[in-house]
């Protein structure tokens, strides 16, 4: 397995992604759509997501495709930015045909980052036009780090992201991920240097600097997060947020395991994941181009989002950037990139 050329979800033929934000919200949206209808399902392993449509993506209710999925900052006030990517699709004529009438299917989930440092004082509700904004703009290239729905995102010991990684199989199938990271847990080893991730970095996507050697290193570390939300209990502000992607002709239930098999992708990137406090959850869509040579085909996908997901996480962090009013460094900061 080696990663596109882009090392993008978006290196998947006809998935597009775009980005909004307010820097001064310090939060924003992303918006992953495609040329055409996409199928797509969900597994969620926090206990605390925030949502909207993924009910309608369970193996056994109706509806088989979406036209977007929205990854948003913002808490249950960025669930509005799956409107704005809504009114874009309704302007477009994209939806699910009812009679005269088409209705975009379009899940989200959302990030807690109400106390980041921003200027929340808002009268109307900025995320629908981040939304909007973020569905205009979709392309096959886009940034990662402190960008869209990953802007004011932050992990427990460092600014967290925006993050995406690929992988083609040896079979010509594409896997991608799409992450916005903003977890109770660390993404880093004691002493901050080392990614989780790094057994499943490819080349130096997040620095190169290999596993950390040091043992029983399972212990949680003192939240710098946790210290810089005073006035929060820090097991309610967090969430890790993500889609897995693949150009492989899934079902919905396939896309289901995919996306549970995808979780083992935040569980090797941070520690600990998947807390009462997390809203953990992986969204997994199929664009359908190319069918399934056999049913264990399918594991390897699963692996390969993984491994992705892992991989994704890891480049979130490492690609953030500082601004005025953060409460956390950045890895880059603490770590010389240049």
């Amino acid at each position: 397995m080696t990663p596109g050329p882009k090392n993008l979800i978006t290196d998947i033929p006809g998935l597009m992604v775009g980005n909004a934000q307010d820097d001064t919200l310090k939060s924003g949206a992303t918006v992953l759509t495609a040329q055409a209808p996409f199928v797509a399902s969900v597994h969620v392993m926090g206990g605390a997501p925030g949502t909207r449509e993924t009910d309608l993506l369970a193996p056994d209710k109706a509806v088989t495709h979406v036209d977007a999925i929205v990854l948003s900052g913002g808490s249950a006030f960025g669930l509005d930015a799956c409107s704005g990517v809504s009114d874009g699709l309704r302007k477009r004529g994209r939806g699910y045909p009812v009679g005269d009438v088409t209705v975009p299917i379009v899940p989200g989930a959302i990030l807690f980052d109400l106390l980041n440092g921003g200027d929340k004082n808002w009268e109307d509700n900025p995320y629908r036009a981040l939304g909007r904004t973020a569905f205009e703009v979709a392309s096959d290239r886009f940034d990662l780090g402190s960008v869209g729905a990953g802007t004011g995102a932050l992990a427990a010991m460092q600014k967290g992201g925006l993050g995406s990684a690929s992988l083609i199989l040896d079979s010509g199938i594409t896997v991608g991920a799409l992450v916005a990271a903003n977890p109770l847990g660390s993404l880093t080893t004691p002493g901050d240097q080392h990614f989780w991730a790094a057994p499943f970095e490819i080349g130096n996507e997040f620095g190169g600097l290999g596993p950390d050697t040091n043992a029983a290193l399972g212990t949680p570390q003192a939240s710098l997060k946790a210290q810089a939300m005073k006035s929060a209990d820090p097991a309610k502000t967090n969430t890790t947020i993500a889609i897995v992607a693949t150009d492989a002709a899934l079902t919905k239930p396939q896309c289901q395991r995919m996306a549970v098999a995808a979780h083992d992708g935040i569980a090797r990137a941070i520690v600990p994941a998947h807390t009462p406090g997390d809203g953990d959850l992986v969204f997994a869509a199929s664009t359908g181009v190319r069918p399934l040579s056999t049913e264990a085909e399918l594991g390897r996908i699963g692996h390969a989002g993984s491994v992705c997901l892992a991989r994704a996480i890891a480049r979130a962090v490492y690609l953030a950037t500082p601004a005025a009013g953060d409460l956390l460094p950045c890895w880059s900061e603490v770590h010389d990139i240049s």
